[in-house]
């Protein structure tokens, strides 16, 4: 096992990373492609730990590592041939590295199982066939809310201007980025975007194959946008925003029908909606995969991960978590 620093990657690493990939369908998430990997490391140098049948991009730091994207990368884990096992722990430290954490992993590696703290549900939308197929798929709340959305269409053109989706578009990211920030000002989470490397990474994926920037605007009204990463087949849903003083309109739901019946066009017959309990997401998916939190540590740090993380979610079931919330954004 080695590591090796991507821009030194040789035309035969990066063809066995493929033939991995290609060989299981796991792996068809854009996250676990090199060109998404190539993007993240023009920001933050990415090294890439190598074995026989082994591939898996990380950013290190000191003796501690992450899956390479992280804190965005909503898939994470190795590239491993069939029948390849290891030691999670030799394996890392035989190049230095004694703690790696993951938040995102795919569920399924067994040798990885020990150091799984929690696991969650990664809803998916199965959208081959396109709209027709796609209603015949999900359930009666998923096929309201895209009756609901058809109707609200029709309203917005009426009361707004005439409503245009884009699916390729090239403008509008700085804005989608803005509102994004906003959205995250106003619920109180963690502004991924506060770091420009982070939006500098959208740029750079938008410019290569691999970035989609959507748009849906109701004459000269932005009602709503995405912006995600597509390979193959897959379409990830990334960053969504909507305008909220047209949220009477459910702008997010007239974007997501308008992907559904556009997947046919671009190819995509899977919408990857990413981890999250969000009730769109509980009404669109048609099924899900599972990802995993926790850390390949040594004994004493993972009893201390483990006690970290058991302290915060009984923070989370106290009945006075909003206060707590809303105590702690005032001092953000």
């Amino acid at each position: 096992m080695r590591l090796v620093p991507f821009g030194s990657l040789t035309d035969e690493n990066f063809a066995a990373w493929r033939a991995i990939r290609d060989g299981d369908s796991r792996w068809d998430s854009p996250y676990f492609t090199p060109e998404y990997v190539a993007a993240v490391h023009a920001g933050r140098p990415v090294e890439v730990l190598i074995g026989d049948g082994f591939v898996w991009p990380l950013h290190k730091s000191g003796s501690s590592a992450k899956p390479a994207g992280s804190p965005g990368a909503d898939f994470q884990g190795p590239l491993v041939e069939p029948g390849v096992r290891l030691s999670p722990q030799r394996m890392l430290a035989s190049v230095g590295i004694r703690s790696l954490a993951f938040d995102h992993l795919l569920d399924g590696y067994q040798d990885f199982e020990p150091w799984v703290e929690e696991k969650r549900v990664s809803p998916v939308m199965d959208v081959s066939g396109g709209l027709d197929g796609y209603t015949k798929r999900v359930d009666k709340s998923g096929r309201d809310k895209m009756s609901e959305a058809r109707r609200l269409t029709n309203k917005a053109s009426r009361e707004l201007g005439p409503v245009e989706f884009t699916v390729r578009a090239r403008d509008g990211l700085d804005h989608v980025i803005a509102l994004k920030r906003e959205q995250y000002a106003s619920t109180g989470a963690r502004d991924h975007f506060a770091d420009p490397v982070h939006q500098d990474l959208l740029y750079r994926l938008l410019d290569s194959e691999l970035g989609l920037l959507s748009t849906v605007y109701a004459g000269p009204h932005l009602l709503a946008a995405h912006f995600g990463i597509r390979s193959h087949g897959v379409l990830h849903w990334w960053f969504p925003v909507f305008d909220r003083k047209f949220g009477s309109y459910s702008p997010g739901w007239i974007l997501l029908r308008e992907m559904v019946m556009a997947a046919p066009d671009l190819g995509i017959t899977r919408i990857d909606l990413g981890r999250g309990e969000d009730e769109y997401k509980r009404r669109a998916m048609t099924g899900s995969s599972t990802v995993c939190i926790g850390a390949v540590t040594s004994g004493l740090r993972t009893s201390a991960r483990r006690m970290s993380r058991a302290a915060v979610a009984a923070a989370k079931a106290s009945p006075i978590a909003p206060q707590l919330k809303a105590i702690a954004r005032k001092f953000r």
